[in-house]
């Protein structure tokens, strides 16, 4: 599967494919249409309680990803519909995060494991 990963915050380029951001809150200073996305799949972010548990400690990635995990199993249509759409062409999943160890690049390893 071809899955690339940005920051909403970057310019969309025409090689992006299919622009799905995969944050649960709207990134803050970003407008609809500068945003060009095409699908904002907020069902597939982590919870808010998880997203705060982790709060970007990169000493609780191994169990931030146990965890979110679990949240993905617990209702996968979400995460289903991601991998129907990598299936037939590019996707570049968009976060506001800066952080390299994100739930994005979580969802890109396993997208690429289902490739």
């Amino acid at each position: 599967m071809d899955v690339a990963l940005k920051r909403i915050y970057d310019p969309a380029e025409a090689d992006d494919g299919v622009r799905v951001l995969v944050d649960r809150l709207w990134p803050r200073g970003v407008s609809k249409e500068k945003a060009a996305i095409d699908l904002w799949l907020k069902e597939v972010a982590p919870s808010h309680e998880l997203r705060k548990w982790y709060g970007h400690d990169t000493a609780r990635w191994k169990e931030f990803r146990k965890r979110y995990r679990a949240e993905l199993d617990a209702d996968p249509e979400p995460f289903e519909r991601l991998v129907e759409l990598a299936a037939d062409e590019r996707v570049t999943l968009l976060s506001s995060t800066r952080e390299t160890k994100n739930h994005a690049t979580f969802l890109a390893e396993l997208l690429k494991k289902r490739g």
